[in-house]
């Protein structure tokens, strides 16, 4: 007989991107929350640092009325909290905590954790210890929240994000062992720090041990608490297969549950918004490249680009600008090419130069002609001011390989080095309004958990290139085997992604089929890309949460069944 699955009846998560929009994790967590709302009405809580107390959080609005006794009970315990709603679909509730008071227990916090878990604090440095207190905080929350209304006979799961929250789930292990812990890494410390640092990742994987490289590349404090926690909590979760095998190896422990990044296809407008939208993100784009460039661009320019944390190698930043580069001068190009670079760099804001240019475009549209606008503007591929150029890894490839957007290039470049908030200064998009225009995306990750760029570019109908090391690119052949056995591996006008066989040692490889794959796709007829553009968008809708929740619920079973055992055993020995 089966037995029913065990659901929480609470389901607190912690993560230091909850109303704080920084990475990946944001994503899934804002995207998710949606869907969990509707299943458990304000009994999904999200805990986040509060950064923002002297200040307006535009993702986050306060409600001082909702659990105002508790609120002022958790004052009372020296635990400041603001409790309010986050401003994404679901609209779930949030607890924002104070942590800056911890910092004068983090001694005696860290003794404990080295005490009771083997946690490693001693090598600490740069965020650990800011993350660390609003872990602890955040347990803290929690703990004071279940004595004041919930017992024994209420079944809570407590998920904590990332090395940065683990230090919470062992607090409540040890001071509210009724609740369940759950532990998702989305990728290893030590496992990013092997693939960032130039070393091969993935065919030494078994030879790797995760603490001595932590030593040897100088993180052995996050691997430690990444390492324990995943080792002593109820249910221990990844987010890909790819990332799994690398938790086994650098971890020593074996994840329970795989827990895929969904998507909410609401976040993407439909119909007439969709068309208007995707055609004004694809006027500024051509407005603001022909400013920078002193080009005319044609309205079937085809516009590819990449975007995501500046990670030269793990992203693949390196790789794709290095397919642009072989790209240049390419006459079986049948149109021409705009790429963009966008990831955010080290800049002091817009560049003067262009923002003029740009106004002037606006004062008198018509007189700028293809003539007028022959004079390109020094550094023709920076839309941004680097404050060390000569150290930026994209502008020192592009000098290396001569870039500078003449009209006779079939492709050119803009590096665009800026979070696209809709307050750069030179767009004044948001990222999501941009991606619409693009007709092409290329995310060649070498380290990539899971990646939800490539998802993303897919739910707005935007084809994409992606790789066999990114969690995503190996769910993306695995739909394609689901539906062909013969097939493993999916091909952009077919599926709307294509997938190239990635390894620690084919990166000429890489980057020539990432050029020849640009070329192949501006070449292609109105109808494959309108195909290829489908295709696309019929993926992603198999990455919603609502197919992909199921793997939570797992995971809530798991770890609700492991912390039932784990109390009995405490309360027999007591």
């Amino acid at each position: 007989m089966i037995e029913e699955r065990l659901t929480p009846d609470y389901i607190f998560e912690a993560s230091w991107e909850v109303c704080n929009k920084v990475g990946g994790i944001y994503t899934v967590l804002s995207t998710r929350a949606k869907t969990l709302q509707e299943t458990f009405p304000d009994r999904v809580v999200f805990i986040g640092p509060d950064f923002w107390q002297d200040k307006e959080n535009p993702l986050f609005v306060e409600d001082r009325n909702f659990w105002a006794d508790w609120r002022r009970e958790a004052a009372r315990e020296s635990i400041g909290v603001r409790i309010g709603r986050w401003q994404v679909p679901g609209k779930p509730l949030v607890v924002l905590v104070d942590f800056k008071p911890y910092f004068a227990r983090k001694n005696d916090i860290y003794g404990t954790l080295w005490t009771e878990y083997q946690v490693d604090s001693l090598h600490a440095y740069g965020d650990y210890d800011e993350a660390s207190m609003f872990s602890f905080a955040a347990g803290r929350v929690v703990q004071s929240f279940y004595n004041y209304f919930l017992d024994e006979t209420k079944r809570v799961v407590y998920q904590a994000h990332e090395w940065m929250t683990g230090l919470g789930a062992l607090y409540l292990q040890r001071f509210v062992p009724a609740i369940a812990t759950i532990f998702t890494t989305h990728a290893t410390t030590i496992g990013r720090s092997i693939a960032g640092n130039g070393k091969p990742l993935y065919d030494y994987l078994w030879a790797y041990n995760g603490t001595q490289m932590a030593e040897e590349l100088n993180v052995q404090s996050k691997h430690s608490i990444e390492r324990q926690t995943a080792h002593y909590v109820d249910c221990f979760t990844t987010v890909s297969e790819v990332t799994a095998r690398e938790c086994e190896e650098l971890l020593d422990k074996r994840v329970d549950v795989v827990l895929p990044n969904g998507f909410e296809m609401d976040f993407v407008p439909k119909g007439v918004s969709f068309v208007n939208r995707r055609r004004k993100a694809r006027q500024r784009i051509f407005e603001v490249a022909s400013a920078l460039m002193g080009t005319h661009f044609d309205a079937d320019t085809m516009i590819v680009g990449t975007s995501g944390r500046y990670e030269w190698k793990n992203k693949g930043i390196d790789v794709f600008t290095e397919a642009l580069c072989r790209t240049l001068h390419n006459s079986s190009l049948s149109r021409q090419v705009l790429a963009l670079i966008e990831v955010p760099a080290w800049q002091s804001g817009p560049r003067e130069d262009l923002q003029e240019r740009l106004k002037a475009m606006e004062k008198q549209p018509t007189s700028l002609t293809r003539e007028g606008l022959s004079n390109r503007l020094p550094n023709p591929f920076v839309t941004h001011k680097l404050y060390e150029p000569g150290c930026d890894m994209v502008t020192q490839m592009l000098y290396r390989h001569g870039v500078s957007n003449r009209e006779s290039a079939r492709v050119k470049i803009m590096f665009v080095p800026c979070y696209l908030d809709g307050a750069d200064g030179i767009f004044n998009m948001p990222y999501y309004d941009l991606l619409l225009g693009l007709d092409l995306t290329v995310y060649p990750s070498y380290y990539e958990p899971w990646g939800y760029t490539p998802l993303e570019s897919l739910a707005f109908r935007v084809p994409c290139i992606t790789t066999t090391l990114a969690g995503f690119g190996m769910w993306a052949n695995e739909q394609k085997a689901a539906q062909n056995k013969d097939a493993d591996e999916c091909f952009l006008d077919e599926d709307g992604v294509e997938v190239v066989q990635r390894s620690d040692y084919n990166y000429d490889e890489v980057a020539e089929r990432i050029s020849n794959e640009i070329i192949g796709f501006a070449n292609l007829d109105s109808k494959a890309v309108e195909q290829a553009r489908k295709a696309a968008r019929q993926l992603a809708e198999k990455a919603q949460w609502r197919y992909f929740i199921d793997y939570y619920y797992e995971a809530y079973d798991i770890a609700l069944r492991n912390a039932r055992e784990r109390f009995l055993r405490l309360e027999i020995r007591d």
